[in-house]
C-alpha cells in the first residue's frame, strides 16, 4: 500500500516539478534567437515566436505545453491544441529547427542509457569489493594503500582521467579506440572514465559501512553463537553494510543515465549529457524542459526502487 501511494504521488510531484522548470526557463534573460548570426529583423522574429508559440502569456504556454490548452481553428471551433506532454510529445527545439525534442531524446538517450549503466557496473563492481575488503583489513596497510586510492578516485575529476586514458591505452599502448561509439570496444574507456570517480565514493561508503556494522551487537552474538567468520561476514553484515550504498546508487543511476557532458564530449558520444548543456546555453526551452523531465522521473523511480530495496536487505525496515 506504501509503494502505492508512493507511485500516485509521483504525478502531482511531477506537475510541481514541470511548473517550477517551466518557470525558471521562461525567467531566464533572453530568448532562443538572440544566438543568431545575424539577428533577425523585427516581423521574421515576430514569426518566430507566434511558431513556437511564444508570444502567448506564461500560463498558456504551461497549459500548452501540457496539453491542456484549447484553441480556435480557422472556421472558429474549439479544440484541444496538438501534442502536449500527457501525449508524450515533448515539443519542437528551437535550435534543432527540423527536430523535435522527442526526436533528440530517441537518438541520444539510448546511448547514455548504455554508457550510464555501464559506469554503473563499473562503479559497483569496483567500489564494493574495494571497501569491502579494506574493511576487514582495517588498520592494516592495505585498509591505508586501499583508502588512498579511494580518495584519490574522488578527488580527479573525470575530465583528467579521459585524456590520460586516451593517451595512455588509446594512442600509446593502441589497446582501445580513442573516441566515437561504433563497437563494445569504444565503450570501456568513456565506461572507466565516467565510473572512476563514483568508484572511489561507493568504496568509501562501503568501507565506513562495513566498519560500522562489525562493531553491532548482532554482528556480537553471531559469533558468540559459534558461526564462522566467513558466515558472520557475508551473511549478517554485508546486507546491512551495503545500505548506504544502495541509498546512494538510487540518485547515481539517474545521474549517470541521463548522459555526462564532459566524458562524452571527450570522447565525442553521441548521447543526451551535450544537449543538456547545450539546450542551457543556446536558450532552447523545451529541449531544457524535456531532459529535466527525463532527469526527475529517473530520479523519482531510482529512489523508489531504493526503498523498495531496503525492505529486502533489512528486514527491520517496514513501510506503513
Amino acid at each position: 500500500m506504501y509503494f502505492l501511494k508512493r507511485l500516485l504521488f509521483l504525478i502531482p510531484l511531477l506537475l510541481v516539478i514541470t511548473f517550477l522548470a517551466f518557470a525558471l526557463v521562461k525567467i531566464a534573460p533572453g530568448n532562443p534567437f538572440d544566438s543568431e548570426r545575424a539577428k533577425a529583423s523585427p516581423e521574421i522574429e515576430r514569426a518566430l515566436k507566434a511558431r513556437y508559440h511564444l508570444d502567448e502569456p506564461f500560463l498558456k504556454q504551461y497549459l500548452r505545453y501540457l496539453g491542456l490548452c484549447w484553441e480556435k481553428d480557422a472556421a472558429g471551433r474549439w479544440h484541444w491544441a496538438q501534442g502536449g506532454l500527457i501525449k508524450g510529445d515533448l515539443g519542437l527545439s528551437t535550435k534543432y529547427r527540423n527536430h523535435t525534442v522527442n526526436d533528440i531524446v530517441r537518438q541520444g538517450l539510448p546511448v547514455s542509457l548504455t554508457l550510464g549503466l555501464l559506469a554503473f557496473l563499473f562503479a559497483q563492481g569496483v567500489g564494493i569489493p574495494f571497501g569491502f575488503f579494506t574493511a576487514l583489513r582495517r588498520g592494516q596497510w592495505s585498509d591505508y594503500a586501499g583508502s588512498f586510492f579511494a580518495v584519490l578516485a574522488v578527488c580527479i575529476p573525470g575530465f583528467v582521467v579521459a585524456p590520460l586514458l586516451i593517451m595512455f591505452f588509446a594512442i600509446k599502448w593502441r589497446i582501445f579506440p580513442a573516441a566515437l561509439w561504433e563497437t563494445p570496444w569504444h565503450a570501456i574507456l568513456p565506461s572507466i572514465a565516467l565510473g572512476l570517480y563514483f568508484a572511489g565514493r561507493i568504496s568509501r561508503l562501503m568501507r565506513e559501512g562495513m566498519s560500522n556494522v562489525l562493531h553491532e551487537g548482532f554482528i556480537t552474538t553471531a559469533r558468540a553463537k559459534g558461526c564462522s567468520e566467513m558466515g558472520v561476514v557475508f551473511k549478517h553484515a554485508l546486507r546491512i553494510a551495503i545500505l548506504p550504498v544502495v541509498s546512494y546508487s538510487g540518485p547515481l543511476l539517474a545521474d549517470l543515465l541521463t548522459g555526462s557532458f564532459v566524458v562524452e564530449s571527450i570522447f565525442n558520444i553521441p548521447g543526451i549529457g551535450v544537449f543538456m548543456v547545450n539546450s542551457s546555453l543556446n536558450k532552447d526551452h523545451l529541449m531544457t524542459m524535456g531532459l529535466v523531465l527525463l532527469y526527475a522521473v529517473l530520479l523519482l523511480v531510482m529512489n523508489l526502487i531504493v526503498d523498495f530495496s531496503y525492505t529486502l536487505l533489512d528486514r527491520r525496515v517496514k513501510y506503513e
